[in-house]
C-alpha cells in the first residue's frame, strides 16, 4: 500500500479528485494517510475531515525560518510512515532540507504544459492568464517530480487542454481542472503506486 500525504493550501480540488479516484476503485493500492495545510482556513481540511481522513494545518510563520518549518514538516511525515508526498495547489516553497528528506517522493500538479507558464510567480490564475495573454491555442497540466528548482524536476505526465474563444482565465482554469489535472494526477500517482515510473 503506497501511503501519501497530499499537501494543500485552498479548496483541495485536486484532492477530490484522489479521494474520487480512489472512492471509485480507479485508484487502487493507494491510501491517503494525511493532509496538510499552511492555511487553518483552507477547505480541503473540511473534504479531508468529510472522508475521514486526518487533516492538519502546519504553517510555516509558526516556525522561526523555512529550514525548521522543512524540518518538522519532514519528521512529522516520516512519523507517519508517508510513501509520496503530492503538492495539490500547495502555495508553498518547500526548503531543500524537506526535499532531501523525500528525494524522488515529492510529486506536483501543475496548470500549464511545462515548461510553458512554470516558474517562480505562475500559480493558480495567473498561469492561465499569462497563456491568454500569449494568444495560445493549447494548454494543459503536468505532474511532475519536485526538484530544487521551481517547476523544473522531471515530468511525468502531461495532458493538453484546448483554449477556446471567449476563455477568461476563470473558465480556461476549469476547464484545465476538469480536463487535465483531475485526470492525469490519480493516473500519476497510480504509477507510482504500481511502480511503472522509476
Amino acid at each position: 500500500m503506497l501511503k501519501i500525504a497530499v499537501l494543500v493550501s485552498g479548496g483541495g480540488t485536486n484532492l477530490q479528485a484522489i479521494i474520487d479516484a480512489i472512492d471509485n476503485h480507479k485508484l487502487t493500492g493507494v491510501t491517503i494517510e494525511l493532509v496538510v495545510s499552511n492555511k487553518d482556513d483552507a477547505y480541503a481540511l473540511t473534504r479531508a475531515n468529510d472522508h475521514g481522513i486526518t487533516g492538519i494545518c502546519i504553517r510555516p510563520k509558526d516556525y522561526a525560518d523555512k529550514d525548521a518549518y522543512g524540518r518538522y514538516l519532514a519528521e512529522f511525515l516520516k512519523d507517519h510512515e508517508i510513501d509520496l508526498v503530492v503538492l495539490a495547489g500547495f502555495l508553498v516553497v518547500l526548503p531543500e532540507c524537506f526535499i532531501d528528506e523525500f528525494e524522488n517522493r515529492i510529486i506536483n500538479i501543475h496548470p500549464s504544459l511545462i515548461p510553458s507558464f512554470c516558474g517562480d510567480g505562475f500559480y493558480g490564475l495567473k498561469v492561465h492568464e499569462a497563456a491568454l495573454a500569449r494568444g495560445v491555442k493549447v494548454t494543459g497540466a503536468t505532474v511532475h517530480y519536485v526538484d530544487k528548482g521551481c517547476d523544473t524536476g522531471p515530468i511525468i505526465m502531461q495532458k493538453a487542454v484546448y483554449v477556446e474563444p471567449g476563455d477568461t482565465p476563470e473558465i480556461l482554469q476549469r476547464r484545465v481542472m476538469e480536463q487535465a489535472e483531475w485526470v492525469i494526477l490519480p493516473q500519476a500517482i497510480q504509477n507510482i503506486a504500481n511502480r511503472q515510473i522509476r
